[in-house]
């Protein structure tokens, strides 16, 4: 089989990205290996999420879905005086800011809208495993894929550009060919997570006050990289989740879900006083060490998208919208590449990588600056002078933007570097600690 583009994983960033190519006159193949719909975690859009989906003619698809739609996050510290909202807020035609609404999304239905759609437009789905990488003779070159279908059966399926969106199974960094993959600062975290039914929610809500609607995501910080989330999925159901450190799991020797129902009556008072009833909905399952980063995810033939890549701390929900946004980038150089714009090197996508990465900065240097200063954190976001950069941080705009378009992004820096020198931050940053991973 010849493919000019194979994309592993039907997910959100593989389907967008398939969706992308094929508005760029690109047809390509999704191999994804599980059966949709299929349970997922990462419910929580960015407003600028929303502007990914609708610039590709999907707004009214999710909309009949009935996904609920937030105003914005609202963050409960422990003793009450960190805590802080976040609206959701877009940027109109003259740039200025006005009221948005993003969705919460219950992903075994988001994920098979947004494959079906790809589908729908021309993408070739086939459901099988990948196996093997094909390479070509220069080391760095990769020139397909090796697929295994449901019946055992194996396929060599050729292509001149292979991206990998399996999320964070990073397929291509277990064979070798991107450089290590090396443990971020938050890699000693576990997750667990499931959905409950019935809390208690929109409280005082009289249909203006956004910080009150029923729909917002909650988060509750317990005490330093100890906090729990809570999304509502629809008038019914929200997702919870606790995070952790991992010693700190392991040394309650108690199962997923008996854990999970314990912390979320003693975590955080507020959290306690919603969960009315703390029978779980779905099994509780965990996600243990998911903080990593791949420093060289392009070279010839190949190209890493969203988590594949790199994967910070879910705290503020920006790995669903990273991803998809990644695949809106990518797209249009993929058709560059395949047409010899590019050139045929590790160079090719050279300046896409950094483009990247430096959004991704911005969000470490945000999410450091949380949790190593949550005092100095809560003053930015309320003080009038930073708190619209901190809106759009959170909405999404981090790309192509510097100091000088964002300074809270500067001061941000500066909270988490005065963490790291007080010891409160752990773990060793080596993404931005000038480390360079090894060629293979």
């Amino acid at each position: 089989m010849q493919r000019d583009v194979v994309i592993l994983g039907g997910g959100p960033g593989g389907a967008t990205l398939a969706m992308h190519l094929l508005a760029e006159g690109v047809k390509p193949l999704i191999v994804e290996k599980e059966t949709f719909p299929r349970y997922h975690i990462g419910e929580s859009m960015t407003g600028e999420a929303v502007n990914v989906l609708r610039s590709l003619g999907l707004g009214p698809i999710i909309e009949a879905n009935g996904h609920p739609t937030r105003k914005g996050a609202l963050v409960l510290s422990s003793k009450g005086k960190n805590s802080w909202w976040v609206p959701v807020m877009l940027r109109d035609a003259n740039h200025e800011l006005v009221e948005g609404e993003a969705w919460q999304v219950r992903r075994s239905v988001f994920d098979q809208t947004l494959l079906d759609e790809a589908v729908r437009r021309g993408a070739e789905l086939v459901k099988a495993r990948a196996v093997e990488v094909v390479r070509g003779p220069d080391p760095d070159e990769v020139r397909g894929v090796v697929i295994e279908h449901p019946s055992g059966e194996r396929e060599v399926v050729h292509s001149r550009m292979l991206c990998d969106v399996t999320g964070q199974a990073t397929w291509l960094a277990h064979q070798g060919v991107t450089s290590p993959k090396e443990p971020g600062r938050y890699d000693k975290q576990i997750a667990v997570f499931s959905q409950i039914r019935n809390p208690v929610r929109g409280e005082g809500f009289d249909g203006v006050d956004r910080p009150t609607h029923p729909d917002n995501t909650i988060i509750f910080y317990a005490e330093l990289y100890h906090w729990a989330w809570f999304i509502p999925l629809d008038d019914e159901i929200v997702s919870v989740g606790v995070v952790v450190p991992s010693s700190y799991f392991a040394s309650k020797g108690e199962t997923k879900e008996a854990f999970l129902r314990r912390e979320l009556k003693e975590l955080h008072p507020e959290l306690a006083r919603r969960v009315v009833d703390t029978e779980l909905a779905e099994e509780a399952r965990a996600i243990p060490n998911y903080s990593y980063f791949i420093e060289r995810f392009a070279g010839k033939g190949w190209l890493c998208v969203g988590d594949t890549h790199r994967f910070i701390d879910p705290i503020f929900s920006f790995g669903l919208y990273l991803t998809m946004k990644e695949g809106q980038h990518a797209a249009p150089l993929i058709r560059r590449y395949l047409a010899g714009e590019l050139g045929d090197g590790r160079e090719a996508f050279a300046t896409h990588t950094r483009r990247m990465e430096t959004a991704i900065d911005h969000y470490q240097d945000l999410i450091d600056g949380f949790w190593g200063e949550a005092q100095g954190f809560a003053y930015l976001v309320n003080n009038p002078r930073t708190r619209n950069q901190v809106i759009d941080m959170f909405a999404g705009r981090i790309y192509d933007v510097t100091e000088r378009d964002i300074p809270a992004i500067k001061e941000m820096r500066a909270l988490a570097r005065k963490a790291r020198e007080g010891g409160r931050l752990y773990g060793e940053d080596r993404r931005r600690s000038g480390f360079v991973a090894p060629t293979a």
